[in-house]
């Protein structure tokens, strides 16, 4: 069941420079049982005492509210010299983390000595500025990832920064907001009118996956019946399938899985990905999460790709994105089918099933 719109902090960390903003005051005002800390930075070491897996956890329950410098940053595509991907723009509004508690997420793993907690920027009209600056001439595209370091929806609610940013890339001909979500919280998205600048995007993944590693997110039901809405509302729809795990059983969940979504909505685009982890986050993860991270143990990892993550070996995945795209295929042959940070070899053995300059983060 999605948790986001329960998500209560225990804590907030107030940057003592936007103390007085209009903004703060609003979102503070929403979570009237939380604790307000006054905080001369934006950083802070945790306890050397506190467990990295409790400061994970405690990271969930704290808000910070500051400013940053940096809304947008460049992705080059380039994960070293054997994993590429798409070049884009990464929007940060939000950052470190969400309410979800994904036994895999690499945002856990990155942030846990510096920022153990969920930041709101509320500077947004440097946000836009930047946005600006970036966007190409007449004959280039951008697209505006917001779905790299944050989940594009869960604290919708709280920020409203959809009810910011659809209108305002309706301004434009040649970029596009790109949103990625585990959630159902679209009632924001409903009350806009969409446009074709905007892509909501959907990770999904089995149900009994969801129950083991995406602990708060919404169910795959949820998830679909989101999708579906916001189609029916006008907004464009894509499908990330991604970290796919192989368990007992996988080809039979994965049709299903495959089955309810393509049978209720048609995406523009399925991407898929699989499991790839820091080879430091597993233990982290143990920590925090226990017996539901062991099963990340279990998966047959090996190192290997440059970008230094741990992965399924080559053939393995190669037999996953095969059969996917076939199911996805029984359903409809014309969606585009991308390979989410894969190698060149992945992508060699697939050639003939996916799109190349197809996938989730970018618009063609």
């Amino acid at each position: 069941m999605d948790i986001s719109r329960q998500f209560k902090p225990q804590t907030i960390l107030l940057w003592e420079k936007v103390a007085e903003h209009t903004e703060v005051r609003r979102i503070i005002k929403l979570f009237p049982s939380a604790e307000v800390r006054l905080v001369k930075q934006q950083r802070y070491r945790p306890s050397a005492n506190t467990p990295a897996s409790q400061t994970l956890l405690d990271g969930k329950r704290t808000l910070m509210i500051g400013q940053t410098s940096s809304f947008v940053g460049h992705f080059d595509g380039r994960l070293g010299p054997n994993v590429r991907c798409r070049p884009y723009y990464k929007l940060v509004p939000v950052s470190n983390g969400c309410p979800f508690y994904c036994t895999y997420c690499y945002l856990a793993f990155v942030y846990r000595k510096h920022a153990p907690f969920i930041k709101i920027n509320i500077n947004y009209e440097t946000m836009f500025r930047q946005i600006r600056r970036a966007v190409p001439g007449p004959d280039g595209t951008a697209s505006f990832n917001m779905g790299e370091m944050l989940d594009s929806l869960a604290l919708d609610h709280v920020t409203n920064l959809t009810t910011h940013l659809v209108p305002f890339f309706s301004e434009f001909s040649n970029a596009y907001l790109m949103l990625l979500t585990k959630s159902n919280n679209i009632a924001n998205l409903l009350q806009l009118k969409p446009n074709r600048q905007t892509v909501v995007s959907w990770s999904i993944n089995t149900q009994q996956m969801i129950d083991t590693h995406e602990v708060g997110a919404a169910s795959l039901s949820q998830r679909i019946q989101a999708a579906k809405a916001c189609q029916d509302h006008g907004y464009r729809i894509r499908l990330r399938i991604d970290p796919g795990m192989l368990h007992r059983g996988w080809r039979d969940a994965y049709t299903d899985m495959i089955g309810r979504a393509m049978t209720a909505i048609r995406p523009e685009n399925i991407t898929l990905g699989m499991l790839r982890l820091l080879p430091g986050h597993l233990q982290l993860a143990q920590g925090a999460y226990g017996s539901r991270a062991l099963k990340l143990h279990s998966r047959d990892l090996v190192k290997g790709a440059s970008d230094g993550k741990l992965r399924y070996p080559a053939e393995k995945r190669v037999e996953f994105y095969a059969f996917l795209t076939e199911t996805i295929r029984s359903f409809d042959r014309d969606v585009s089918i991308g390979l989410c940070r894969e190698t060149p070899g992945v992508w060699r053995s697939l050639k003939h099933l996916c799109s190349p300059r197809q996938c989730n983060c970018v618009v063609w």
